[in-house]
């Protein structure tokens, strides 16, 4: 029985992720670099560490999350796939979801379940390690979603990349102020953790939502 061409469509990305981008490995090195910097330079205070260290694990996903973007569409544009891909009989949308859930599952997931571990660097309690790991499974895709609609955007551009992250981060900073909200609030009892997390998963469900639509329509406007 033949697989369903999404789901040779997941494997392949995942394949050409791992060639041109180094997989999740790149994404958890560069997380690593910019969290291991970042006592460098604000000192080697722990409790000061400890309470921003949510904030500095989100920035560095934010950050890692990029690396790679710029080729979700680029590549098939240069190879002539994208083509294919617009002609074929399978919606671009689901194409476009298809190809995010990948890029997610090749750099974002890695830095899930990196960021407890990073944050024994940053001396997060516990409670925070726990609250930041379930902010990012659930705010990272949102992330990469939103990445999308910058990439194609920029698909057409041979050196989009700069561009992309201009046009993407100012639409992540939602995502990321209740992404560091619920992590804080996970050890900090300030706030009720659900309040920023619900936020935090309405978000990514509304992206699930438009997110598609927006990136293939300009898709489709780029290809013209």
């Amino acid at each position: 029985m033949r697989p369903h061409p999404l789901t040779s469509l997941f494997l392949r990305e995942i394949r050409v992720a791992r060639r041109i981008g180094g997989g999740g490995t790149m994404g958890v090195v560069f997380f690593l670099i910019l969290v291991t910097i970042v006592p460098f330079a604000i000192g080697p205070d722990l409790n000061l560490l400890s309470r921003i260290g949510p904030a500095i694990l989100w920035i560095a996903a934010l950050l890692a999350t990029l690396l790679g973007l710029d080729r979700l569409f680029q590549a098939d544009h240069e190879d002539g796939s994208l083509d294919l891909l617009l002609m074929s009989d399978t919606p671009l949308e689901l194409v476009v979801l298809v190809k995010c859930l990948a890029h997610w599952a090749v750099t974002g997931l890695p830095l899930v379940v990196a960021a407890p571990l990073f944050g024994l660097m940053l001396a997060l309690e516990p409670e925070a390690m726990a609250g930041v790991a379930a902010s990012l499974l659930v705010g990272t895709p949102a992330l990469a979603l939103i990445g999308a609609i910058g990439a194609a955007l920029t698909v057409t551009l041979r050196r989009g990349g700069l561009l992309m992250a201009i046009l993407v981060m100012p639409l992540s900073i939602p995502v990321l102020i209740f992404g560091v909200s619920a992590a804080s609030a996970a050890y900090s009892g300030t706030v009720p953790f659900l309040t920023p997390f619900l936020i935090l998963a309405a978000l990514s469900l509304g992206t699930l939502a438009a997110a598609p639509f927006a990136a293939a329509a300009a898709l489709r406007h780029m290809s013209e």
